[in-house]
């Protein structure tokens, strides 16, 4: 309890609600003080929940926090009893009851702001069946639903959009980048197509050219793949390394752990699962079949209508009454053996309370731990199945989309180059085939002229001459070239061999020497590593037990700073509660009336009188108007009627005055003459 009240708060003391507390004054807040400060926590998940509640009834504030509490799933401990008394001291504002909610929901405030939000949209209106008989309600109804679906689907989305990473003003940015780009080409192609229209034989240049950009690109798809299979490898080697860790941390774990702490280990699981068997599920049936017959016993009952309530309330406030009596007979007694009893007993109670919740913690975090393990080895098949690949996460998805990025720059750069070179190379071509048509255009001319001479194939003779010629030069050079060569050589690695061998033959000595030694030291090493490892191992599980130790001592070190402060509050509280006690009770003995008057009974009693006679004078109120109801009701009868005939007259007198524009109206003797 006490760890609870500290985690509820240092909740409260941070950002946004700034309570500023101490244990003292949050344990002495009142109750209408403590409800508001669980509907600020509620108001903080639930925007519409902001209300004073010093501006509100007691049933309409237990009912809105209710109904909210059940959205958000929270399920308060115990059986249908426990829930009774659950609603009662969340009208009442009871710490017992209000404490374990502050801390449910401090807990988990972002999980419970978007359960609030996604409620307001997902929870069903139930319509009658027999209202869905009209078409109109149905066609309305079933938009509803689908409705509700499409709003699914679409925060499914948004969610999985929020997890990956991107942004929208990014995709926006590189959009407009891509239609730059897009329009410059566009833009170069009409004008490298209006450039190559004029040339001759363009038709075939440009099939030439799709035969090219065909033949890259499928070099490009074979590059791709020798990429894709490299990554794979790469991937594949990973995984293997991963693997093997694993692998040799297990085995690593295996040789650490000892029979004495598996035996720790088991006898724990043991205890633990002795007490869920033999004290959590029993308690738990119990409590269910105890609220299985409850409400078994409130169907079967007939519906209760308003005087059943109030006789019920007035059997409550009589059994309430009678229990303060027996309180105030057993104080004054005043036995202290009861009151230590109390404690130990309020003490035992709030173990077993801890015990309990420590006990369903331990369960949650297994069925989660299971749950999540299952969820992982299924996504794990799902990406081996896709690709064969493992998923990459946070950091390592950000830092490859980055290298993508990187990657496209120099690609567009690379690509604008790639272009520029191409145009070149059509300049180039397009010279070259100018020159060779005129280099054609001089032979023939060359001809011709020969044919007139009579010399003709003259120059043709004459070039494959000097050919011919200059090819056996070049041929003779370099035989004698490749001779002298070849000797010198052979000179040259005679002489190189014979200064190696006399040089090595001192270095040859040494490394004999250096062997040996090697293989000495390499003995040593492996000794003292030996030595090394089994005295760091040693080390180890000292230090790991040391650790252990040094661990639990500063958590009952704090368990038991955490409990002086508990108990010292407690005692605290007990004091203020036993002054006032004291000071009640000397009021209440004395003999001086002045001092009896100060008594809160006799305060408490006289006002009660005080409410009596005010009933009383209400009730007799009560019965003169209801005495004099009839007859107020004839009265009220001929004052409405008097004034219909008020009315009446008005009407009359007013179609008079309309009727002065044609006669004049004359009464005489009682008796009225119209004159045009």
């Amino acid at each position: 309890m006490s760890d609870q009240i500290k985690f509820i708060m240092d909740s409260l003391n941070k950002e946004p609600f700034r309570k500023n507390y101490n244990l003292i004054t949050f344990d002495s807040l009142e109750p209408m003080q403590l409800l508001q400060v669980l509907s600020d926590v509620l108001a903080e998940i639930d925007p519409k929940q902001l209300v004073d509640i010093r501006e509100e009834m007691p049933k309409q504030t237990a009912k809105r926090m209710l109904s909210l509490l059940g959205i958000l799933k929270y399920k308060p401990s115990g059986n249908a009893t426990d829930m009774s008394t659950f609603r009662q001291g969340l009208v009442i504002g009871s710490k017992p009851v209000i404490y374990p909610v502050l801390h449910w929901l401090l807990q988990r405030t972002n999980e419970l702001k978007k359960r609030a939000y996604l409620a307001r949209f997902l929870i069903k209106l139930e319509v009658p069946s027999e209202f869905l008989q009209d078409e109109t309600v149905a066609d309305t109804n079933k938009q509803y639903e689908e409705l509700m679906e499409a709003f699914k689907t679409l925060h499914k989305e948004y969610e999985q959009l929020k997890i990956s990473g991107f942004s929208t003003a990014e995709i926006r940015k590189d959009i407009s980048a891509m239609e730059e780009e897009k329009d410059q080409l566009i833009k170069r192609v009409e004008h490298l197509k209006k450039r190559v229209e004029t040339a001759q034989n363009h038709q075939w240049m440009l099939k030439i050219a799709r035969q090219l950009r065909v033949e890259k690109e499928r070099e490009e798809y074979l590059a791709q793949q020798k990429q894709e299979q490299k990554n794979q490898l790469f991937h594949a080697v990973q995984r293997l390394q991963r693997v093997q860790n694993q692998l040799k941390s297990m085995r690593q774990a295996a040789a650490d752990a000892k029979p004495e702490s598996l035996m720790k280990r088991l006898e724990e699981e043991i205890k633990f699962n002795l007490y869920m068997v033999t004290e959590k599920f029993p308690k738990e049936l119990e409590n269910k079949k105890k609220e299985l017959h409850f409400l078994q016993k409130v169907v079967s009952e007939p519906a209760m209508g308003h005087s059943d309530l109030l006789e019920l309330e007035s059997k409550i406030n009589e059994i309430n009454t009678e229990i303060n009596q027996l309180i105030e007979k057993k104080m004054m007694r005043n036995e202290p053996i009861e009151g230590k009893l109390s404690l130990y007993r309020q003490q035992a109670s709030i173990i077993s309370r801890k015990k309990e919740a420590k006990a369903e913690e331990l369960q949650e975090a297994k069925e989660k731990l299971a749950s999540l393990e299952r969820e992982a080895s299924v996504k794990r098949n799902q990406t081996r199945e896709f690709d064969g690949t493992e998923v990459l996460k946070g950091d390592e998805f950000k830092r490859y989309v980055n290298k993508l990025r990187s990657k496209s720059t120099v690609f567009k750069k690379k690509h604008q180059i790639i272009a520029e070179l191409k145009a070149e190379f059509g300049l180039l071509q397009r010279t070259e085939e100018l020159l060779k048509q005129r280099h054609e255009n001089i032979q023939q001319q060359l001809q011709t002229m020969e044919e007139k001479k009579g010399i003709s194939g003259y120059s043709y003779t004459q070039e494959e001459l000097e050919r011919v010629s200059a090819l056996k030069s070049e041929v003779d050079e370099m035989k004698g070239r490749t001779l002298d060569d070849m000797s010198e050589m052979v000179k040259k690695l005679y002489s190189l061999v014979s200064e190696k061998k006399s040089a090595l033959a001192s270095v040859i000595k040494e490394l004999r020497q250096l062997r040996q030694k090697y293989q000495e030291l390499t003995q040593e090493c492996d000794e003292k590593k030996s030595q090394y490892d089994s005295c760091a191992a040693g080390l180890e599980s000292n230090r790991s037990k040391l650790e252990q130790e040094v661990r639990r001592l500063r958590e009952e070190c704090l368990q038991e700073e955490s409990r002086y402060h508990y108990t010292n509050c407690m005692i605290k509280n007990l004091e203020v509660q036993l002054r006032r006690a004291t000071d009640e009770m000397k009021a209440y003995i004395s003999s001086d009336q002045q001092e009896k008057r100060k008594a809160i009974r006799e305060q408490y009693t006289k006002n009660t009188a005080e409410q009596e006679n005010l009933g009383k004078k209400l009730r007799e109120k009560q019965k003169v108007i209801r005495e004099s109801h009839g007859p107020n009701m004839k009265q009220a009868k001929m004052w409405r009627d008097l004034e219909q005939l008020m009315e009446c007259k008005k009407q009359c007198f007013l179609k008079q005055q309309s009727q002065t524009s044609i006669g004049q109206v004359i009464q005489e003797g009682g008796e009225d003459r119209l004159i045009l």
